[in-house]
């Protein structure tokens, strides 16, 4: 027996039953009295500047920067494989606008999150699938700030939640490192360069390349900047996961992973504590723990990592769901000499999570029928740049309209559209790509396939795998790889993502979104937990007759075209580009 639900708008055929389990997202203490840890928004008071005049053909082109850029992502490449390093010499240091003294006191002010192509002009010359908005094209942006005498000894970290994109980074003149693809979240030790007790500068490169988006990506620098100060051993930057593998009405278990850098020259011992509290709706923690551990005598060798696994028993769990989106958060305390070095702050919510082939989605044991969309990352008018309460209110209205499920369509969500999600009741199905090693535009993702897969999709799932709301990852959406010869092999290519994924996280499911109807199934579904089909609706009964123990759902049914207040119902072939299907 199968049943069917809805997802993206979509009828979903479940089919082999399937469980999982919450995690968490670390979040960092910003109390610098009771840790030295701070968080700060690095949001305030940067330059910018539209255009790049020092520019020369090929001179900053990817080919050029790509063995600059490949050592930020090292850390999430897989240990047997060799890690690359930094070139000699420091590109891009002799432009005008990366130098520290350079003189921008004729730049346009701002404050961050930023979008600036869509502050311009509407073309009609430009493609309409990308809002005829000139989105295409280099800018800079520069800040300058004093590192305070405090800061010696300190790591120092520069985290950018989203940059549009092949971002690169220079501090006092040097090249720090950055990160090409405009949806993904990175850190960049900014240490090395740094001036302690004297004014510092900051430029970021920004290139968004002509036919690299099939939609309005936005430009610029358009989601959340930190800056995040540890001492040199700590917590690792996204380094705390949390799983419950037993949840029962009179206890879970729940499992705190804690990864802890030591960037010192001399091995170390540390004691490490946990502590879990309730949240809140506001998310204000409870006054007295529900559960703690605490880990003595932790060896952590010099310029090593250490992973200390932690077992904490919580009594009458107050499970996350829909209707009651019950969190906790998990206080991680590192100290060393009875000092307390680094303090964490990791929220998350108890829940299990099931696909059953003769009840369907089950959340908690309870059948819960999923009515979801496809929501781009954009905010219409208001363009890309990050808006909370923007995000806030687009989930109010659909919640309104009986949606309980987001796709990120088709790209890493910012951070603080799963914290919502999280908080206010949501279920999120992650996607990480557009397309793999075979583009759909002359300039798109598999541009940079070969060189980023892995360090992106880990990024992914290390950011989000703590939230609760997350329930499903996605390792692509449409691919060319799908189709003919390359159907053949796509599911090589479609077990190495999912590999990566579980590596990262045993705890939800890994699928996709296709669209090659009865035949897109070429051996790509084997490699899934789940498969995801793209308005093909033909291919459902075929596919649930070949695939009787795979779950199988509408990851996107249709493309109406609509605007706020003017909906074409019923849904036609005429009101979309996806063309004709089988009712």
């Amino acid at each position: 027996m199968a049943t069917s639900l809805k997802f993206a708008g979509a009828v979903v055929v479940i089919g082999a039953a399937l469980v999982l389990f919450s995690n968490v997202r670390a979040v960092e203490a910003t109390d610098a009295t009771a840790a030295p840890r701070e968080r700060v928004s690095f949001n305030r008071d940067w330059r910018f500047m539209k255009g790049d005049p020092d520019w020369l053909p090929g001179q900053l082109d990817y080919t050029v920067l790509r063995d600059w850029l490949l050592p930020s992502g090292a850390e999430f490449l897989a240990p047997t494989l060799r890690k690359p390093t930094r070139p000699p010499g420091n590109i891009g240091g002799g432009l005008r606008f990366a130098q520290e003294k350079f003189d921008d006191s004729q730049w346009r002010t701002l404050d961050l999150p930023h979008d600036w192509a869509i502050e311009s002009a509407f073309k009609q010359e430009l493609d309409g699938n990308t809002g005829k908005l000139p989105w295409a094209g280099t800018a800079w942006y520069r800040k300058r700030f004093t590192s305070p005498a405090s800061d010696a000894g300190r790591r120092v970290s520069l985290e950018i939640d989203g940059a549009m994109a092949y971002a690169a980074v220079w501090l006092n003149g040097e090249f720090v490192g950055g990160w090409p693809y405009g949806y993904a979240s990175f850190a960049l030790d900014l240490t090395p360069y740094l001036k302690v007790g004297a004014e510092n500068t900051l430029a970021i490169r920004l290139d968004n390349i002509a036919e690299s988006s099939r939609w309005y990506p936005g430009a610029g620098l358009y989601r959340n900047v930190w800056l995040t100060k540890t001492a040199p051993i700590h917590i690792a930057h996204w380094g705390t996961v949390v799983a419950a593998p037993q949840v029962a009405a009179d206890a879970a278990t729940v499992i705190v992973t804690t990864l802890t850098n030591n960037e010192t020259d001399t091995p170390a011992r540390l004691r490490l504590a946990t502590q879990i509290f309730a949240l809140d709706a506001s998310g204000k923690k409870a006054t007295a723990p529900a559960a703690e551990v605490a880990n003595a005598d932790i060896p952590v060798a010099a310029h090593k990592q250490a992973s200390t696994m932690q077992t904490l028993v919580l009594p009458q769990p107050k499970l996350w769901s829909l209707r009651t989106p019950q969190r906790y958060v998990a206080v991680t305390t590192v100290e060393q000499n009875g000092k307390v070095i680094d303090r964490s702050e990791t929220p998350f919510g108890v829940r299990t999570v099931a696909l059953d082939a003769a009840r369907g989605f089950l959340l908690n044991g309870e059948v819960v029928r999923l009515q979801g969309v496809c929501n781009h990352h954009d905010l219409g008018a208001l363009g890309a740049a990050l808006n909370v309460r923007a995000l806030e209110r687009q989930l109010e209205i659909l919640r309104e309209m009986g949606c309980n499920a987001i796709r990120t369509s088709h790209n890493p969500p910012a951070p603080e559209l799963l914290d919502l999600c999280d908080r206010m009741g949501f279920l999120v199905f992650d996607e990480a790509f557009d397309c793999w090693a075979k583009g759909k535009n002359r300039y798109d993702y598999h541009v940079l396939f070969p060189d980023w897969h892995e360090a992106d999709l880990r990024a992914l799932v290390r950011r989000d795998r703590n939230h609760p709301s997350v329930v499903m990852w996605s390792i692509g959406n449409e691919v060319s790889e799908q189709w003919g010869d390359d159907g053949l092999e796509g599911w090589k290519l479609a077990s190495r993502l999912a590999a990566i994924v579980r590596e990262e996280d045993r705890t939800r499911p890994v699928s996709g979104a296709f669209n090659n109807g009865p035949s897109g199934y070429n051996g790509i579904q084997l490699v899934l937990d789940a498969m995801g089909y793209n308005y093909r609706v033909e291919a459902y009964a075929k596919y649930r007759a070949d695939n009787p123990t795979i779950a199988l759902f509408g990851s996107e049914t249709t493309s109406c075209i609509s605007s706020r207040g003017e909906y074409f119902f019923p849904w036609a072939p005429t009101n979309s580009r996806a063309g004709p299907i089988s009712k």
